[in-house]
């Protein structure tokens, strides 16, 4: 005998990307109404913590020297990672290769010269100021 979440997650389907079920309400999941029901404290938290890992790990794998920089300068680089994506990151060549040199000064003018920085304003800014602490 189907148990009665058995017969949910038939009924309901289970989608990993958000769409709009048949009477206009973006859903998620199994049946997650989030237009109406939106996601718990605990929720945004699990996804917050997943998704900064992915972040941590990815910049992690495709910049592996930056073990060798100081902490805050790699949170940074986690920061625009988790914001934008690897592969947009990947695309700042110039500030990734004054990063790697320690020519912060150079890093930070790269980081604020950029569509990225227009687009969030106020995080470029405290992010730039991080890497631009550092004394070359």
């Amino acid at each position: 005998m189907e148990t009665s979440k058995e017969m949910l997650i038939r009924h309901e389907g289970k989608r990993r990307f958000p769409y709009v079920d048949t009477v206009g309400k973006i859903t998620i999941g199994i049946g997650r109404n989030l237009t109406d029901r939106g996601v718990s404290e605990a929720e945004i938290q699990l996804l917050f913590d997943n998704d900064y890992e992915i972040a941590k790990m990815e910049v992690a794998k495709k910049l592996p020297w930056t073990v060798q920089i100081p902490t805050d300068c790699r949170e940074v680089l986690i920061n625009m990672c988790f914001n934008m994506g690897i592969g947009k990151l990947m695309k700042f060549e110039n500030f990734l290769a004054s990063l790697r040199v320690g020519a912060y000064e150079v890093a930070s003018k790269e980081m604020l010269n950029s569509v990225w920085a227009k687009q969030v304003g106020n995080r470029a800014i405290e992010l730039s100021n991080i890497i631009l602490s550092h004394k070359e």
